[in-house]
């Protein structure tokens, strides 16, 4: 068993997403058609899980985040490796460096833009070298903003001869309990955008994450409250669109400009047409902002996180998971003024169910299906897994993607 060497390595599988898809890749490839192994700091919550799944044949690995000689041992044995330990910003530099260095691919569901950039500026090229990949952002974000762009645009490449100039997202559903994960990613980096100018500058550019030598210059929107004609509703900013854009414009660089170098892309929540609807999205305008700038005052910040947010490791129940849902519209229009409608669902609670199960998938895609000859580096979900991913998401993962 000790020279085995495993397809996937499932690492901090005792975290609260990590159980979850841990359980998911029990079910799902119970066939044995991956092998694969669990991993993490604590040997004794490792074989706690085990005992509680059922795991007998599953092997456990020990390593903690900050030990790098361990962490290499575990790279080693495994052909991709899953993260789950987050916040990435404190936990997943040395995992990240160790897979780059070692050949290892690796993904995880970060959503956090400064400890990206950070990455690819360090180990960009020597993943390279190695023929690693390294794909970040593999959970709702960015997997259904990233996948469903791709493809709206492959069929608008079909139906019209080319890809469209201007795509708008519209979360139109969006039911699921709060991350804890996700806020703490948050708090982290408003932590150190508060000293830091270069940051700042950093994380109001929406081509942060893509490579240095890009063309794009197009200047993109930021969503605060308008109505939408298209949609025919009153529209608000959504959370997630700080990563989803940057991963989409990274995906547009790494295919070779495919969507044009002008290409637009904003993402909003839909809040309805009438009065109520245009009541909800100055209020969701408003309460974000106050967010944002409260978690940037210590002590407010202090509060938020002792006494009113959830904290890592804290998420949704088995209920609410399995009663979450979320349902995405994406609008495409091309330079010639050709329009094309899409829909991107995913059946569980979308920050821990859903994402679970993507995850679990994208590290299956990055073990079997890699295109022969894909050079190592930094990517995306669509730029090296594409339709592949989609073909596993829509049979194994209960996301479903439409054209409208």
């Amino acid at each position: 068993m000790t020279d085995q060497k495993f397809d996937i390595i499932v690492y901090g599988a005792s975290s609260f997403v990590g159980q979850i898809m841990t359980r998911y890749m029990h079910e799902q490839f119970a066939d044995g058609s991956i092998s694969w192994a669990i991993a993490g700091r604590s040997k004794g919550k490792l074989e706690t899980l085990s005992k509680d799944i059922g795991l007998s044949d599953i092997e456990i690995l020990v390593a903690d985040a900050s030990d790098e000689s361990a962490l290499k041992m575990m790279c080693e044995r495994g052909k991709v490796v899953i993260s789950t330990v987050g916040p990435y910003a404190l936990y997943g530099d040395t995992l990240v460096k160790v897979c780059a260095e070692s050949g290892t691919h690796y993904c995880d569901l970060t959503g956090e833009p400064q400890w990206i950039r950070k990455m690819q500026d360090r180990y960009e090229s020597v993943a390279q070298k190695t023929g690693a990949l390294i794909v970040h952002c593999c959970g709702f974000d960015s997997i259904p903003s990233d996948l469903g762009v791709h493809f709206l645009q492959q069929h608008a490449l079909k139906k019209f001869g080319q890809t469209c100039s201007q795509i708008n997202m519209r979360v139109a559903k969006l039911k699921g309990g709060a991350s804890g994960g996700t806020i703490a990613s948050i708090i982290n980096m408003v932590k150190e955008a508060a000293g830091d100018a270069e940051l700042r500058r950093q994380l109001k550019d929406p081509y942060s994450l893509c490579p240095p030598d890009h063309s794009f210059s197009a200047r993109q929107r930021d969503v605060k409250m308008a109505y939408d004609e298209e949609y025919d509703s009153w529209i608000a900013p959504f959370v997630m669109a700080a990563i989803n854009t940057r991963v989409v414009h990274r995906s547009n660089a790494m295919t070779g400009n495919n969507y044009g170098t002008d290409f637009l892309y904003e993402e909003a929540m839909v809040t309805g047409k009438d009065g109520r609807g245009k009541r909800m999205a100055r209020a969701t305008a408003w309460g974000m902002n106050a967010f944002m700038v409260g978690l940037a005052i210590p002590p407010v910040r202090w509060l938020l996180e002792n006494h009113i947010l959830p904290k890592p490791g804290e998420g949704p129940s088995e209920k609410e998971q399995l009663e979450g849902e979320y349902d995405l519209r994406f609008f495409g229009k091309t330079s010639a003024g050709d329009k094309i409608k899409c829909r991107v669902t995913g059946d569980r609670d979308p920050g821990y169910g859903s994402t679970a199960k993507m995850l679990a998938q994208a590290a299956a895609c990055l073990a079997q299906d890699v295109p022969e000859g894909a050079v190592g580096g930094f990517w995306t979900p669509a730029s090296i897994l594409g339709d592949k991913l989609i073909e596993r998401l829509r049979e194994h993962a209960g996301l479903t993607f439409d054209l409208e």
